[in-house]
């Protein structure tokens, strides 16, 4: 392919449209080059978005590419990842990659240019690539922005009509209009083919700008190719008065005629003769270097409030009460929030996870995102792309919903903390529907996730506390019921220990529990001393990273583990204890009781017992191995 020129033309903000236009045929043609150079990508969805891209970069982002932390700069997410070659030919004309780079890595082992965006690149907040969550992610940067640091930057957002077929696009926009988020803009490229053929409403404009009047933003629709009708669209857009979607109607492939509208070449890099084709008609390579818009300079706090962190004071617990720890939770969040940085968020079941102890100590960290789980998650991410510590409540169960927002949290290398409440089938009766299942196998899947599973209320509170400082995911299991306080106030809980409760020398077997199994490993342990059994109960409140070595010593002295849960089994305790022993190199006798059929209604003793994780079932199972 042609090289770019060695000296390059510096394009200001108050260039004229006709420069704005070339600026566009070079992020066309380094799009095309940079794909077909690959042997990959996504040079058609690149083309029809160009001219968007390069009114908004040249003349309304304000941004300054050497220094993108700067806190006042404008935030550009592009939720239609999949067009990173027009991004990273953004990156080129910002000066910020040169085109050796775009030429010689996009898309090759070892390199930052990939396929799809990740924040390993400066310039870049959340990854993207799974569609559909741009815009949510925009609306938690957009929340901490305004709300909590009151800053005049805007965020923009670059938006795919196929994507809009996911809910989650609808969640976004509809807590966009609850918030009023003015500060909040999404170009929407309306360019009709999807990955398959042609999208669900294809150009029809008109119905995507009701749907999003429907939810309470402002559209606007122009031609996407229209630079001066683009141009006044996002002066409008940044007027202050609405959330705003710019529903640009576009060609797929636009400049290429070999290509343009149509079908079939979504996801294919041209071909040499044909990129070389395409790069003449486009006008050529160029190298215009873009001086947009500088950032407002509005001088924000120096702290996320502009208050200093005061002393967090974690409640305290007598030993035999009878404490929820999702109560020791909602608690302990409460006093966290002495940190100017915590946040809390809510998916309308506060009063049942106990998050709404925050709301009442910390109203104006509290967000209320309603039954939207996904936008929940996504908020939490845009929060903590801001520099802030978010934990996000709801029922263990409902969690799953917004699994894919976690998965990608994890790529973007993001650091908050998450809480399920209400797990397993202890619940009762509000039947499986509500029963919390599935997370720890969820979680523990996680890229770099930490889990922890308190049995008590000061385990719960002082986990709860941990999680404040923890890199990454961590995720908080808590249990429904009350049950009785174990541990004093001074007990401590590092993350990838565990408590051992029960222990003699002459130990012929091992229960392991967390949560509500483990008051039933002390209440079998009970039962079995009194038949002579000694029994060895380890409370594995860190279920990953998991207490490897406490595990094998207890494989090693008894002989024989059972490990019970109120989960599935696959992936949870069972699986992370015997993933442990198989690195330790031992093999004891093993029981493993999970949940293992579907459960109904009933009383909690009642449940635990139908589905084998009661006390009773614990110690039938010691006694087995014992006698094996």
């Amino acid at each position: 392919m042609t090289a770019a020129p060695t000296t390059p033309t510096t394009l200001g903000p108050d260039s004229d449209l006709s420069r704005v236009f070339e600026l566009a045929q070079q992020l066309r043609v380094d799009s095309v080059r940079a794909s077909t150079a690959a042997g990959s990508g996504h040079p058609t969805s690149s083309l029809s978005a160009a001219d968007l891209m390069a009114v908004l970069m040249a003349r309304h982002l304000r941004y300054d590419w050497a220094t993108p932390d700067n806190p006042d700069g404008d935030h550009l997410v592009f939720s239609k990842g999949h067009a990173s070659p027009l991004l990273y030919a953004m990156f080129k004309a910002a000066g910020a990659i040169g085109d050796d780079e775009l030429m010689t890595t996009y898309r090759r082992f070892g390199h930052r240019l990939q396929g799809h965006p990740t924040p390993e690149l400066p310039w870049v907040d959340v990854a993207t690539g799974s569609l559909g969550q741009g815009i949510g992610y925009a609306v938690g940067i957009a929340l901490a922005i305004r709300d909590l640091e009151r800053r005049a930057s805007r965020v923009w957002v670059l938006c795919g009509d196929s994507e809009t077929a996911e809910g989650s696009v609808w969640e976004a926009l509809d807590k966009a209009g609850h918030h009023r988020l003015a500060n909040l803009t999404v170009l929407l490229d309306v360019n009709r083919l999807g990955q398959s053929g042609p999208t669900e409403l294809e150009w029809d404009t008109d119905a995507y700008a009701r749907r999003v009047e429907a939810f309470g933003c402002r559209a606007i629709e122009v031609d996407g190719h229209d630079l001066e009708a683009v141009d006044l669209a996002l002066t409008e857009a940044a007027d202050g008065r609405a959330p705003t979607v710019v529903v640009a109607r576009t060609v797929k492939g636009r400049g290429v005629a070999e290509v343009a509208d149509k079908a079939g070449w979504h996801g294919k890099a041209l071909p040499e003769d044909l990129a070389a084709r395409a790069v003449a008609e486009l006008g050529g390579v160029r190298d215009l270097r873009v001086r947009g818009p500088r950032p407002p300079g509005h001088p924000g706090p120096a702290h996320p409030d502009g208050r200093r962190a005061g002393p967090v004071e974690p409640p305290r617990y007598e030993v035999g009460d009878e404490v929820a720890t999702r109560v020791a939770f909602g608690a302990a969040l409460a006093a966290l929030g002495a940190r100017p940085e915590v946040v809390a968020l809510d998916a309308e079941v506060g009063n049942s996870t106990h998050a709404e102890e925050f709301a009442k100590a910390h109203p104006e960290r509290y967000f209320q995102t309603y039954i939207a789980e996904q936008q929940m998650i996504a908020d939490a991410v845009g929060m903590a792309v801001r520099g802030f510590r978010p934990y996000a409540t709801t029922f263990a169960a409902f969690l799953t919903r917004a699994h894919d927002f976690v998965r990608m949290a994890a790529v973007s290398r993001i650091t908050m903390a998450l809480c399920g409440t209400h797990c397993g089938v202890e619940i009762g009766a509000d039947g499986p529907s509500q029963m919390g299942v599935e997370d720890l196998a969820m979680m523990r899947a996680v890229l770099g996730s930490t889990v922890l599973y308190p049995s008590d209320a000061t385990s719960a509170a002082a986990l709860t506390t941990t999680m404040a400082d923890l890199d990454g995911i961590s995720y908080l299991r808590t249990t429904r019921g009350a049950y009785p306080v174990l541990y004093d106030g001074d007990e401590t809980f590092p993350v990838g220990g565990s408590k051992t409760l029960r222990e003699s020398a002459d130990d012929r077997v091992t229960l392991v529990g967390a949560g509500v199994t483990l008051h039933e490993c002390l209440a079998a342990a009970e039962e079995l001393a009194d038949e002579g059994v000694r029994a060895r109960v380890v409370d594995l409140y860190s279920v990953k990273p998991v207490d490897v070595d406490t595990l094998a010593r207890a494989a090693r002295e008894t002989g024989a583990l059972v490990v019970v849960e109120d989960h599935h089994p696959e992936g949870g305790l069972g699986e992370a204890v015997l993933s442990a022993l198989a690195v330790a190199g031992a093999h004891p006798a093993f029981a493993h009781l999970a949940v293992t059929e579907l459960p109904g209604s009933g009383t909690t003793g009642e449940l635990l017992d139908a589905c084998g994780i009661s006390r009773t079932q614990v110690a039938g199972a010691a006694r087995a191995l014992v006698a094996r």
